[in-house]
């Protein structure tokens, strides 16, 4: 983990912690270190103070899918459609609809 940057992030935060994009980003660096607790806990911040944010659902759906939390993973990418359909994010929409088809 860039513990720099995760400075750097919780500063913005600390500051405005409705800032969707430190928060996404935050969620990020602890996900690509394994920290997938802390990460999915960065990501429902995310999603409940921004629940328009069509990424931060994906992120946490591949997340939960490295941690074998398979349903979980299913209902967060059910979620992120659902956003994404009423945001008009086609591109989003179809890569978590791919998400989901493949976990059959």
């Amino acid at each position: 983990m860039n513990a720099e940057r995760v400075g750097m992030l919780n500063e913005v935060l600390a500051q405005n912690p409705d800032d969707a994009f430190a928060r996404y980003a935050l969620a990020l660096e602890y996900a690509n270190s394994g920290e997938t607790e802390t990460a999915l806990a960065e990501f429902a911040r995310l999603l409940e103070t921004n629940p328009n944010y069509v990424p931060g659902y994906q992120m946490a759906a591949q997340t939960l899918l490295r941690a074998g939390r398979t349903d979980e993973a299913r209902a967060m990418l059910e979620q992120g459609i659902a956003c994404a359909e009423k945001s008009n994010n086609a591109h989003a929409q179809s890569e978590m609809q791919g998400m989901l088809d493949e976990l059959g």
